[in-house]
Order: structure tokens, then C-alpha cells, then sequence
């Protein structure tokens, strides 16, 4: 078992590792997420982080070494573009290209059940959030059930050339197999699940480990998350610079739905389409719609490209107050 840390006495106040402790008066691994993420910065290139107890032991989360464009397998090593919507093809190790999205992700509002901080619950604020399995609460005291998913976005910078956005945080949620959010919904406002940040590596990538949501009336399938432009800026969650939504295939979404766990999806999912949902229907979701691969009986892996031109002012973001289970409008 892991020994707790004990903080270091500097002149300037309690610290760990050489940085002052946020919270002077709390134990290390009760510093917040902010301090958690300089803490994973700081350890970048180590493979395994150490662990600093129940709430930091997140911080150990382990990235793609690899880089998947959409809908192409191979490994991105460079690439280019403009930021005005056109796009070049990224270069891969074995010689072939692969596509990049068409244009900058669109910006969707965050729904009203974002749980970060801008309207009530804030998880962001929680020692633990910075994670790749976000199956169970930060605390381990419940975890969602549903078919397993692994989610992973390629964040590249527009303005630069499309290149990695490495160092981008990450924040990403979703909804149960019922359809319910943590944070919010009747008997979950305790609860954590579903909710986690991941900084993306070198290779501008960031990887959740999840379950596959559940389609609840009047929303196609989804998974939200919001871009930081750096690990010190998901403490306000304004400095989002992009606030989106990832569209999970219709197909996909028929085999999961077999599964007893997801017995209202079927019919919610009946009632609604890409082209009528009134998130993804301008377009159909056209940039926001993940790649798959895998099976129910295994597990899926959806895999997005996330253009962010840090030119452009971010139009989308906020959040409404929190409705009851079935009143989610944009969310």
C-alpha cells in the first residue's frame, strides 16, 4: 500500500515536489484537480506515476503512444493546413495519407448538466478528475454499468499548421445507460461517474475508458467534452476554447442497444435521427461523428479528430440551468 505523502516545509509554506501546496491546510492528494495536473506535468515523460493516494492515483493515466486520424489506423507523425476550413492530407510512417476533418469542430452548447462549475456542480474542482477510466465516481463508491467503450480524440491546432495540440486538457462526460447524468439526475447528485480530464500527448491524443451511453428522448448518442488550452485552465470554465459534441453511428448504436442495460435506448432511438437532432441535424453531425471499431460483445473504440483554430472566438459553451431527467434541451 502506498504511504500518503507527507508535504514539504519551504519558506514560502507547505509543498510537494518542490511546488506550494494550493490548499496549505489539506492533505497532498487533496489539492484539487489545478494541482493535480501540474503534479502529471511535471511527470510527463515518466511511463508509470507513483501513486499519492485514493484521490491522486488518477493522475497515472496512460495516453496512446500513437496518433489515428479519422477513419485511417495509421500513425501520424506531421501534417498541414489552413485554418480556413480547406485541408491537406497528414503524413504517415508507412508512406500512405490520411484526411483530416474539413474544418474546425463545430462549437455545441455544453447542455445543462456540464458539472463544470458553470452552472452549480463543479468536478473540475475535485482531486481525481484527472483520469482515464472514468467508469466509476472519483471516490470509487459506484461505477456505471453499459457495454465497454474507449473514446479517443486527436486535438490539432489549426493556427499552427495543424499540428498536435500538445499539453490541451481535456474534459469530457456523458450519460448512463439510462440515459442520466451524475452530478444531476434524481439519486446521482453524489455520484462522479462518466466525467474525467486527460491532457493530450505529444501526439495531440487523449483516451478515455468508458461505457457506451444510453439514447434518451430527444438527443442522438453522444458524448460531450470541452477543450482547455492548457492544464492550468480547466480551474474556470471559461478558458474552454472549444466546447463540442462527439456523434456516435446509428449501426453501433442498434448493436449496443440489444444489450438489456440500454432497454429505453431502443425506442428513443427510434424517434430521433442525425438530420432531426438539434444538436448534429445542421449537418448531420458530418465532423462530429466518431469512427468505430470493435463489437458489443468485446467493446468499441470511437476515434474523433478535433480541429481547433485558436484564432476564432469560441461561440458555444454555456450552460443552462438543470432540468429534470426527461427536460434536456441541447444537451
Amino acid at each position: 500500500m502506498n504511504r500518503v505523502p507527507e508535504p514539504e516545509t519551504a519558506p514560502e509554506g507547505p509543498a510537494y515536489e518542490g511546488r506550494l501546496l494550493d490548499r496549505p491546510d489539506e492533505e497532498v492528494v487533496d489539492q484539487g484537480a489545478p494541482f493535480d495536473i501540474g503534479t502529471l506535468m511535471t511527470r510527463r515523460g515518466i511511463i508509470g506515476i507513483a501513486a499519492l493516494g485514493v484521490g491522486a492515483a488518477v493522475l497515472a493515466a496512460c495516453a496512446p503512444a500513437a496518433s489515428t486520424n479519422r477513419g485511417s489506423d495509421s500513425t501520424s507523425t506531421s501534417g498541414s493546413s489552413d485554418s480556413s476550413g480547406s485541408s491537406e492530407s497528414l503524413n504517415t510512417t508507412d508512406g500512405s495519407t490520411s484526411v483530416t476533418a474539413e474544418g474546425e469542430i463545430p462549437d455545441e452548447a455544453a447542455g445543462p448538466y456540464p458539472g463544470d462549475g458553470s452552472n452549480g456542480p463543479d468536478v473540475l474542482e475535485e482531486s481525481g478528475i484527472v483520469r482515464q477510466d472514468i467508469r466509476s465516481s472519483i471516490d470509487g463508491s459506484a461505477t456505471a454499468g453499459g457495454v465497454p467503450l474507449t473514446f479517443r480524440l486527436e486535438v490539432l491546432d489549426m493556427a499552427n499548421g495543424d499540428t498536435p495540440f500538445e499539453g490541451a486538457a481535456v474534459y469530457a462526460w456523458h450519460c448512463t445507460a439510462d440515459g442520466e447524468y451524475s452530478m444531476y439526475s434524481s439519486g446521482l447528485e453524489d455520484v462522479t461517474y462518466l466525467r474525467g480530464v486527460q491532457v493530450a500527448d505529444a501526439d495531440g491524443m487523449v483516451s478515455f475508458t468508458s461505457i457506451f451511453p444510453g439514447c434518451y428522448s430527444g438527443r442522438w448518442p453522444h458524448i460531450h467534452f470541452e477543450v482547455y488550452p492548457d492544464a492550468a485552465s480547466i480551474s474556470d470554465s471559461a478558458n474552454a476554447i472549444a466546447t463540442s459534441q462527439i456523434a456516435l453511428p446509428e449501426e453501433t448504436c442498434n448493436a449496443v442497444y440489444t444489450d438489456s442495460r440500454y432497454s429505453s435506448s431502443v425506442q428513443n432511438l427510434a424517434g430521433i435521427t442525425l438530420a432531426s437532432d438539434n444538436v448534429f441535424g445542421a449537418d448531420s453531425g458530418a465532423l462530429q461523428l466518431a469512427t468505430m471499431t470493435g463489437d458489443a460483445a468485446s467493446g468499441y473504440t470511437a476515434t474523433l479528430q478535433v480541429r481547433i483554430d485558436t484564432t476564432t472566438t469560441p461561440s458555444a459553451g454555456s450552460a443552462p440551468s438543470g432540468g429534470g431527467p426527461g427536460d434536456r434541451p441541447g444537451s
